[in-house]
């Protein structure tokens, strides 16, 4: 399997991540880690179930994909992941050593790779990565707008019931 069509499986293994989290009423965003053409971590968001701020998909994937391996470098992997990773997540993908990081959508509010800053293109740090970005954004941007748009609905509702 070439490159383009890895990087379009991988990602699909990440939407599918994406959507465990909106069947939990989690943010849908999902990643996973490819080491030698083999998932070794999966992730999706778990903010509100556990209320821990760090359980975000790419943590997690991260975390089991270091588990998998025995060790906290992550040198010969890929990172899928379905929006572009917040400041947290972007240092943890130094810190692992992440060498390359595809995302889908990009985040005008907390993206960290290209929208605000370029943590993971910064020559001054200790770790760079190669970025791809893009593909299946429209899709995955659609998986986190569709979400927010029933939130808000549902909320609309709740107020009408009380006070009613």
């Amino acid at each position: 399997m070439n490159e383009w069509a890895s990087d379009i499986y991988f990602m699909q293994c990440a939407i599918l991540e994406a959507k465990k989290a909106a069947q939990i009423g989690e943010v849908p965003i999902g990643a996973v880690v490819v080491h030698n053409g083999k998932i070794i971590g999966r992730g999706y968001n778990r903010r509100e179930t556990t209320q821990r701020a760090s359980m975000h998909a790419e943590m997690l994937a991260i975390d089991e994909a270091c588990r998998a391996i025995g060790s906290w470098r992550l040198e010969e992997t890929t990172l899928y992941v379905t929006l572009e990773p917040c400041m947290m997540c972007s240092g943890a993908i130094m810190q692992s050593r992440i060498p390359r990081v595809v995302y889908a959508a990009p985040d005008a509010k907390g993206g960290t790779v290209r929208s605000l800053y370029q943590l993971l293109e910064d020559e001054r740090l200790n770790h760079t990565a190669t970025i791809e970005t893009g593909l299946f954004a429209e899709r995955c941007g659609r998986l986190l707008s569709d979400f927010f748009r029933e939130l808000r609905r549902k909320k609309k509702a709740k107020k009408r019931e009380t006070l009613e």
